[in-house]
């Protein structure tokens, strides 16, 4: 593929960007998405796209030709493409964090997640877990705002690992946090008993309810990251199980849940009988979302 299909006039794109917002109006997608697609594959900012100064730039250098960018919207229309799988990469926190269909989009909900253990953590050294890690995305919050713990994730998915580790690498956290394959705490078993804290942001979602979830979740989501049994405990009812053999005492307990679920969660956690001082937490959006608790 020669250089020259990357470069387009300011007019070309100018026409696309205008009709790729009318379409994404008429089919229910965000039209921010369009803009935020031309961040990422254009190079254009935000004040360029306000202004639409860019529809006068006699060139754009752009990341993928214009006719393969089309066919990516037209799938993100038709067939519900999330559009962080398009640009392959998502904002979050600071980071840019890499993303592919093998990994869950992470959220920005979850970002609350590094916030509490933080709150929590203060300034710990130790040993954290991240269970489950996806594309990373905790792994690297908790390595940012813990710099004296080493973190360690863990995940099912091989191909999974392979974009947590490079977002580690691109990032410059690929010092501190350790990379295992594999189930859970399974992985972990040398440092048992060793863990200061354990983040986790399981599958939690209902078997019955993945259907009518939203399209872009359903049709490219990876589903082991999403469903969590019959009633959507089965992996964390497994967490609460085994973790305090894995935490030292005083040790932190933290995960994301839906809605919904906060009642059922914190009494598990009572019932398991070796936790205490047990906290559900809000998201932004106010929703009961994270469950804490400190082992015995």
């Amino acid at each position: 593929m020669g250089e020259k299909h990357l470069i387009v006039s300011g007019l070309q794109l100018w026409q696309w960007r205008n009709a790729a917002l009318v379409a994404a109006i008429a089919t229910d997608v965000p039209p921010t998405e369009v803009d935020w697609l031309l961040l990422e594959v254009a190079g254009l900012d935000r004040l360029a796209l306000r202004l639409e100064s860019f529809k006068n730039w006699p060139q754009i250098q752009m990341q993928l030709p214009l006719e393969e960018l089309d066919q990516l919207w037209q799938r993100r229309l038709n067939e519900r493409l999330p559009v962080q799988y398009i640009t392959k990469a998502t904002p979050w926190r600071q980071f840019k964090i890499a993303v592919s269909n093998a990994v869950l989009i992470p959220r920005p909900e979850t970002e609350c997640l590094i916030d509490l253990a933080v709150a929590v953590a203060g300034n710990a050294s130790g040993h954290w877990a991240d269970l489950g890690t996806g594309s990373g995305a905790i792994a690297i919050g908790l390595a940012d705002v813990l710099p004296k713990a080493t973190i360690h994730a863990v995940d099912y998915s091989v191909e999974a690992l392979a974009i947590a580790q490079a977002n580690a690498q691109n990032l410059g956290f690929a010092d501190r946090i350790r990379f295992y394959q594999g189930s859970w705490w399974e992985p972990l078993a040398f440092l048992k008993g060793q863990f200061s804290g354990m983040v986790s942001n399981p599958p939690y979602i209902p078997t019955s309810t993945l259907p009518s979830l939203q399209p872009e979740v359903v049709k490219h989501e990876p589903h082991l990251a999403l469903d969590g049994g019959a009633d959507g405990l089965d992996c964390i009812r497994h967490l609460i199980e085994i973790s305090p053999s894995y935490l030292q005492p005083g040790g932190v307990w933290l995960i994301e849940m839906m809605a919904g679920q906060a009642d059922a969660v914190r009494e598990l956690l009572q019932n398991q009988g070796n936790y205490s001082n047990i906290q559900i937490h809000a998201d932004l959006a106010g929703i009961e979302r994270f469950a804490l608790a400190y082992v015995n």
